[in-house]
């Protein structure tokens, strides 16, 4: 692999004209962003979007502490969502819509994935996690089953109790692949799989990754960062047939070689560190370079392309599969979006006014088809942006 010095600067796939869609405000000259109004074209700090194969696109609007959905793909900027869960309608916000939790209500909803043929959120300050077995196709349509508490009328982390196997705190990321359910279980610092998708409310866990058992929840498992442990986990994403997961509190995406069978398995590789003990953001000097990270919160996957939204570093940074997945520990990354170069980090490139083609404190990245769909949540907006497949 050539060193940083002589990496060749590579703009990720996406469209030089910037996103072709943009989603929320749009900001004028000179006007600063602001805590947004909730209505049917706004959002404030969205963390999480799922497009899906049947062109449905929903966002998670985590500010407002509800999700937003379209019929079909929006096709211009600021286009009105169709159907809100988690207000009794499109101008109200407040955490459990300012009442009690249940199964249409939300506080602080990131991580959002299709799931099976319905859909799944990460509902993190309710500490619990949504599924609809069927894809919502209307306003506030009651969720069938939760996980992470006994029902859908109880919201403490960890039940209110020690964690466990069917416990949860502050929930961020969730993910289905294969049958599998994923959920990145942040402030247990760990990830939990369910080896089918889950057919009870508070159905316990089969593995969980970055503890050493299910009733371990320690930073970094107690001791010293390792292969195995957590800080701050946050997404998933299968590449190829390797997991990834984001540990965003230790500046590093993690990669498994195939799918772990055991408790506790330690990855094959990292990204963003030199090694498995080094946790400093961008290695441990102010301005990042192509083979460091601050604070990775997402990640999305296109063909052979491993993408990696560096959230403190507004950018999107991209690998391409290697023939081999141990030749990537602390490799550089190939490509770059969001920033002039791979030493730049400023919000929207410059400290300016956000730009199609710019980017500020972006949390999620997913693409579908040529579809990439960003969470660039301190523009408060959802960009969509074409993504040239190979």
């Amino acid at each position: 692999m050539p060193s940083e010095a002589i990496t060749n600067l590579q703009k990720l796939p996406l469209s030089p004209q910037g996103a072709e869609v943009i989603l929320g405000n749009i900001l004028e000259p000179e006007t600063l962003a602001i805590p947004i109004a909730p209505s049917p074209t706004t959002m404030f700090g969205p963390r999480g979007a799922c497009l899906l194969s049947n062109r449905q696109l929903w966002i998670s609007d985590t500010g407002h502490h509800r999700l937003l959905g379209w019929r079909n793909l929006p096709t211009k900027d600021s286009q009105s969502a169709d159907w809100i869960i988690g207000q009794p309608d499109f101008d109200r916000e407040g955490q459990n819509a300012k009442g009690k939790v249940g199964r249409t209500t939300l506080s602080v909803p990131t991580g959002i994935c299709a799931c099976g043929e319905g859909l799944a959120v990460a509902d993190a300050w309710n500490h619990r996690v949504l599924i609809w077995k069927t894809l919502p196709q209307d306003s506030n349509v009651p969720a069938d089953l939760v996980l992470g508490q006994a029902n859908f009328t109880e919201n403490e982390p960890n039940r209110g109790s020690q964690v466990a196997a069917n416990t949860m705190h502050w929930p961020y990321g969730v993910f289905y692949h294969q049958g599998r359910l994923f959920v990145a279980d942040t402030g247990n610092r760990r990830v939990l799989i369910w080896h089918q998708l889950p057919i009870e409310n508070g159905q316990p866990a089969d593995l969980v990754l970055g503890q050493p058992d299910m009733i371990s929840r320690n930073e970094n498992g107690g001791n010293s960062p390792t292969a195995a442990s957590m800080r701050w986990c946050h997404d998933i994403a299968f590449w190829g047939e390797n997991l990834v997961v984001t540990d965003a509190g230790n500046h590093r995406v993690m990669i498994w070689q195939e799918m772990p069978i055991e408790n506790n398995t330690p990855c094959t590789v990292v990204l963003g560190q030199k090694n498995f003990d080094a946790v400093e953001m961008n290695q441990g000097v102010y301005f990042p370079s192509a083979s460091s990270l601050s604070m990775p919160y997402g990640v999305g996957v296109a063909d052979d392309w491993l993408i990696v939204a560096d959230t403190a570093n507004s950018r999107l940074l991209g690998w391409r599969k290697p023939e081999l997945i141990t030749s990537l520990q602390g490799v550089v990354a190939d490509a770059i979006a969001g920033q002039k170069d791979f030493q730049s980090k400023g919000e929207n490139r410059n400290f300016g006014l956000p730009k199609r083609d710019s980017l500020n404190w972006c949390y999620g990245i997913k693409i579908c088809g040529n579809t990439a769909v960003i969470a660039d949540s301190g523009n408060n907006r959802i960009l969509l942006w074409h993504f040239k497949q190979n």
